[in-house]
């Protein structure tokens, strides 16, 4: 079986360690804890692969900037032949604290950009996201401006926590863990 894990951000130096490429570094801290590297250019999209658990799983950074990621996504899963409930797909949310994750297995884009270009590209709402809290701006800052910049000192240590958990979310999920029990126990 082929597994696909997704991390949503933007490409570029300036945006590297943004709120909005809390996708791209989850899933770097995945590759990482699996000693495997994001560096193949394929259809648009950065992508590793190795076997956990008998299964192949590809991990994915699109390199079409965040609102077009579906269009990186789509030809991948056609290629590999990869069923839509075997995608898990992680991006930042403004909805959760930052130190929260919440996981789903369905549901609209909730506003999010990345997450539309993949129900439209994909033609389904039907696949299961890893969504970490970033908080919402302040008054003083305005939306865009907030989730292209950086966390704060105070804000790291929170995101770390958040990274881990999702970290271990998706190693138990490769583990067969159901996402029923996935959102038990993390959310």
């Amino acid at each position: 079986m082929i597994k696909m894990i997704v991390g949503l951000g933007n490409i570029g130096p300036q945006y590297e360690q943004t709120r909005h490429n809390t996708g791209f570094m989850i899933v770097e801290q995945f590759a990482k804890h699996h000693d495997l590297k994001i560096k193949t250019r394929k259809m648009n999209a950065k992508m590793g692969s190795t076997f956990i658990n008998g299964d192949k799983v590809l991990v994915v950074e699109p390199t079409t900037f965040m609102n077009d990621s579906g269009i990186a996504v789509k030809p991948l899963k056609d290629y590999f032949g990869v069923s839509t409930e075997n995608i898990v797909v992680v991006h930042d949310d403004m909805d959760l604290p930052i130190g929260k994750i919440r996981i789903k297995d369905k549901g609209s884009a909730g506003g999010h950009n990345g997450i539309k270009s993949l129900i439209n590209n994909l033609g389904t709402e039907a696949f299961t996201r890893i969504r970490v809290g970033i908080a919402h701006p302040d008054k003083s800052n305005t939306v865009v401006n907030y989730v292209l910049g950086r966390f704060s000192k105070d804000q790291l240590p929170l995101f770390k926590r958040a990274g881990d958990d999702a970290v271990n979310a998706l190693d138990d999920w490769l583990e067969g863990m159901t996402i029923s029990d996935l959102e038990n126990r993390y959310n």
